[in-house]
């Protein structure tokens, strides 16, 4: 398992994140790209505690989802299976899991400050803050896929699953966006990645 986890994640974090799967008692499955989540927890009906992570995550993006999931077990034994998944107690256990990872040996100078910060008050995925998200985005392979952000005002979209958008305007952090087909108005996050069409 540690030699799958080189190919996944930083090297200095390997034997540590080892340690955690061991301990924990986790099934990892390193799975193939869902486009709607990095990574997932569930207790089995066996007992056995399995994460999911997408194998196509850079080793960064792929390290914080495999502390993100774990935190999710540990605050569920910690504190019982009663507390919302993304809560106050989930939060405080991925703090704690994370931070003697926050640290040069694993990630570099330039991104300390933002995960830092991302860390006061971890989000339900990395994905809502924008920064840190555009900023772990540098380390992914090339793609053709354009920022909500860099769609001009008007400009039309395309997502995943195929539907159509026309940009609007910005209400405070994130973009209203209408559905061509339906004139539905959704918001999207600045750093939603989409096909740019024209």
């Amino acid at each position: 398992m540690d030699k799958t986890l080189e190919k996944y994640i930083p090297s200095a974090s390997v034997i540590p994140a080892f340690e955690l799967i061991k301990t924990n008692n986790v099934h990892l499955k390193i799975v193939n790209e869902r486009v709607t989540r990095h990574g997932d927890y569930r207790k089995m009906s066996n007992g056995q505690h399995q994460i999911t992570v997408n194998a196509s995550l850079n080793k960064y993006r792929f390290f914080i989802t495999l502390i993100h999931e774990i935190a999710h077990l540990v605050a569920f034994q910690k504190f019982g299976r009663t507390i919302k998944p993304h809560g106050k107690e989930w939060k405080f256990t991925f703090q704690q899991l994370m931070l003697p990872f926050i640290n040069p040996a694993i990630f570099p100078s330039h991104l300390l400050p933002l995960i830092a910060l991302h860390f006061k008050n971890p989000k339900a995925s990395s994905d809502t803050d924008a920064r840190l998200s555009l900023a772990l985005k540098q380390f992914d392979p090339p793609n053709d896929k354009n920022y909500i952000f860099e769609i001009p005002d008007g400009g039309l979209f395309r997502l995943y699953n195929g539907k159509i958008f026309k940009r609007g305007n910005r209400r405070v952090k994130r973009y209203e966006c209408v559905e061509v087909a339906t004139g539905r108005v959704y918001l999207f996050n600045p750093n939603a990645e989409v096909e740019f069409l024209k």
